[in-house]
């Protein structure tokens, strides 16, 4: 037998508020983490930037931290992954290695007109068929485009090649290779795939919808698996394979052992995202999902996911806790939800930049409705958890009209499974069991596997599937009678919520 004792594959999880980076051991336990912010840049309502600069400094500085916390020197790290917030978008300069503008976050609105005026008389649908994707503020290319638009001078020089697109993972991997210095300007099928730009068949660039948005293919990185080296890192990790990237919903996918046809997860974070996996083909969304890479293994075919994404979940609590000061900290809100049987009537849509899954409707504003003199902060405290359940609910029933497949559990990762009365209420309303893993780290997990398995340290997907160990589990305990009155509320209040946004206002 071989000792696995000493054999340790490091995560790098850049997300939307913070970096992480997470050492594995060969039994996919953690061995060390290190985490640190980065700040948020809001430069007129409805947009979002990061200083990707900032993001890379501090990268560096958690994958240091993680290391110095576990003892390990570079040289005992078996293979690098990468997993990271999707479609936020960043132009730099091959020559100079420096950002051109902020990165332009996925939560970022400013393109909603020129994706309406792209959509012409096929409106979001123009390229879904292709990639999957309704036209929509949310992905990369618009914002790719945009920059080029406005920021002067550059459309010149990404048409010479001097400038690199990419999402955030190839801005990691090419600093991480060496950056100006032979860096690798690579992305993964994951990560293309919310770009708006790749065909999904073929799971290359498509050259229609390049010139559509009349972007240079000379700043496109190469599309490869999930799950490959493409390259050796240079400083700090020096030696170390870089040999994962996942887009952080397919690595918890991938870290959940969501292997099998019909197996679903949900991860709660600033927003939430259930992916359901559909297995060796995509299933086309007649229900305002997205069809989308689960996760590509080297040289095998492809896997897809039906995806709902709901854009305001963990951030609805943030507002609550930074915006209302009803709170002090995120902890508070499940002690002061419990102190009330229910919501009193009242239901919170947090549709702050529009709604996601099922409806992508840019226009949507968040509402409060039900208010009377009754409705206490406690009620309100529980509106907010409940806002998140009932969002996941309306996705779980779009997989359903989409793919025929009902799903039989839910496993749930992110920071607000830790809130009991949410995952109670969560099983309550989808009718099924919730279940949370013992590693709740599912993302860098599922980047540290596929970067395992691309390196020999795992062998194959029953030996990851082994590692899965369940730690809680929520079963449904409210009545159908409730659960449907509560859900027809529910809906009636996401309509308030429509046509708030005019087309000419700022953020529109």
């Amino acid at each position: 037998m071989t000792d696995h004792s000493e054999t340790y594959v490091a995560a790098i999880d850049q997300g939307t508020t913070s970096s992480r980076c997470i050492v594995f051991d060969h039994d996919g336990a953690i061995v060390a983490v290190d985490q640190r912010e980065h700040r948020q840049i809001f430069p007129k309502p409805g947009w979002v930037e990061h200083d990707a600069t900032e993001i890379w400094s501090k990268v560096q500085a958690v994958v240091a931290g993680a290391l110095a916390k576990a003892g390990l020197r570079a040289g005992q790290l078996s293979a690098l992954g990468i997993t990271n917030q999707r479609e936020t978008t960043v132009l730099w300069d091959r020559a100079t290695g420096k950002p051109v503008h902020n990165a332009i976050v996925w939560q970022d609105t400013r393109t909603s007109g020129l994706c309406r005026r792209l959509g012409g008389s096929d409106g979001p649908d123009r390229f879904r068929e292709r990639t999957g994707l309704p036209l929509a503020s949310y992905f990369s290319g618009p914002k790719a485009a945009w920059l080029l638009a406005n920021v002067p001078g550059l459309r010149d020089r990404a048409e010479r090649g001097e400038i690199a697109f990419g999402t955030i993972d190839s801005w990691l991997i090419w600093n991480l290779t060496g950056g100006t210095d032979g860096g690798r300007h690579v992305t993964d099928v994951t990560n293309a795939g919310r770009t708006l730009l790749m065909d999904l068949e073929s799971l290359q660039w498509d050259p229609a919808i390049l010139a559509a948005l009349d972007l240079p293919a000379a700043m496109l990185p190469e599309i490869r698996s999930s799950a490959e080296v493409y390259g050796t890192a240079v400083g700090l990790l020096s030696g170390v394979p870089v040999a994962a990237a996942l887009g952080d919903q397919q690595a918890a996918v991938f870290g959940q052992a969501c292997y099998g046809v019909g197996t679903a997860k949900n991860t709660y974070g600033t927003g939430s995202f259930l992916l359901l996996n559909t297995g060796s083909r995509p299933v086309a969304s007649k229900h305002g999902l997205l069809t989308t890479l689960g996760y590509q293994i080297g040289g095998e075919p492809p896997v897809y996911c039906l995806e709902g994404s709901i854009a305001v979940t963990g951030a609805l609590v943030q507002w609550f806790r930074d915006q209302l000061g009803i709170i002090r900290g995120a902890d508070e809100i499940e002690s002061l939800a419990a102190s009330v049987p229910d919501n009193g009537g009242a239901y919170v849509v947090p549709a702050f930049s529009g709604l996601f899954a099922p409806y992508w409707r840019s226009d949507a504003r968040g509402v409060i409705t039900g208010l009377t003199r009754y409705v206490t902060k406690a009620h309100l405290a529980r509106a907010v958890l409940e806002a998140t359940s009932w969002q996941t609910r309306e996705v779980v029933d779009a997989m359903y009209q989409d793919s025929g497949v009902r799903i039989s559990t839910l496993k749930v990762d992110g920071g607000m499974t830790r809130n009991g009365l949410l995952m109670q209420h969560q099983a309550d309303v989808l009718g099924v069991p919730v279940i949370r893993p013992r590693v709740s780290e599912t993302t860098c997990l599922g980047a540290a596997y596929a970067a395992g398995l691309a390196t020999g340290v795992w062998h194959d997907l029953d030996e990851l599937k082994a590692h899965w160990h369940e730690d809680a589990q929520w079963v449904p305990a409210m009545a159908a009678s409730v659960r449907d009155r509560e859900y027809r509320n529910w809906r009636r209040a996401v309509e308030k919520s429509f046509g708030w946004q005019e087309e000419d206002q700022p953020g529109g």
